[in-house]
């Protein structure tokens, strides 16, 4: 299959490549390298330079490569950011993805995973969450996601396009060839190890949430298990699904200082802790109900260990690694 994946050049992205490649697919890159680096674009892919907005090279690039589905990964993703820039994350998550739905459709092409985010949920009033929760966001960053969300139902509903939205948690690991490299690094297994691999503290935004330890706790998923749900979600839009929203996250929740336990454990290492004011827009709990993607496609996360998620960002995340 001839598959786009926006912002193929990027951390998840590069590993969702690295596996269609590997399961046979024909892949194209489109990413205007604002987050992305050029060179973790797989050698076997064709890579286009251009932003989601240029709808004239957009409309080129289906064409050209005769693309058959889309895996939209291209999105800005601070929550921070978009609490005080709430206009970029409308222009590019939601105003950039209605045109890639645009141009998807005068193509002839109606099959698309979408990358969403828990930040759909808000805060939300019980845990795990389920995707049939209340979606309240709190911040720009989960709106625009919905929005997207919402169009591609009616977009369903009008034009008959095909959707699958992957509603993550915090996507974390590394893998041997991939791993993070944000700039600025706002993750926090990575600032954790870096921390701990430079002798210095690692920032804790709030201890006085409603939680054990007062952190904040998420659901982190590998970003191979991650990347394992997009191919099985496009196959299953080939094998006839017309839209499913599915979270993916493997159903428990780990606190901030938990996180920098087990990277203690991992490297052998004293983390300090400095800890700082809450951030706006940070809900206390964000934990995955996973149970419909496990049923509905069968996805199962093969990393569900804490500890075995941050080795591999631990042992994969030195320079000769970050391709």
């Amino acid at each position: 299959m001839n598959v786009l994946v926006t912002g193929g050049a990027g951390y998840i992205g590069s590993v969702i490549c690295d596996q269609l490649i590997e399961d046979g697919h024909h892949v194209v890159v489109y990413d205007n390298l604002a987050k992305g680096h050029r060179d973790a674009v797989a050698d076997d892919a064709v890579f286009v330079d251009a932003d989601l907005l240029d709808g004239d090279t957009l409309k080129q690039t289906l064409r050209e490569h005769s693309v058959e589905a889309v895996i939209h990964m291209a999105a800005w993703s601070l929550v921070g950011e978009s609490m005080s820039q709430p206009g970029k994350y409308y222009r590019n998550n939601l105003w950039a993805s209605v045109g890639l739905i645009e141009a998807m459709l005068y193509s002839g092409i109606t099959r698309l995973v979408f990358s969403s985010t828990a930040a759909v949920y808000g805060n939300p009033e019980k845990q795990p969450i389920e995707e049939t929760d209340e979606t309240t966001p709190t911040n720009p960053y989960g709106e625009t996601k919905l929005a997207v969300e919402r169009a591609m139902r009616w977009y369903s509903s009008a034009q008959n396009l095909h959707y699958v939205a992957l509603r993550y948690f915090n996507a974390a690991g590394a893998t041997p060839t991939r791993s993070e490299r944000h700039s600025p690094e706002t993750h926090l297994i990575p600032l954790v190890l870096q921390a701990a691999s430079e002798n210095r503290s690692v920032a804790v935004f709030g201890d006085d949430y409603p939680t054990p330890d007062g952190t904040c706790v998420r659901d982190y998923i590998h970003v191979s298990d991650l990347a394992r749900a997009h191919i099985m979600a496009l196959h299953a839009l080939g094998d006839g699904l017309k839209t499913a929203t599915f979270n993916l996250g493997c159903g428990q929740g780990f606190s901030v200082k938990q996180v920098i336990e087990a990277a203690e454990r991992v490297t052998g290492r004293s983390i300090k802790v400095d800890v700082q004011p809450r951030r706006a827009g940070d809900p206390a709990v964000l934990v995955a109900s996973s149970q419909k993607i496990r049923q509905q496609l069968g996805w199962k996360p093969e990393y569900e260990s804490l500890d075995d998620i941050v080795a591999t960002a631990a042992r994969y995340s030195e320079p000769q690694h970050a391709r």
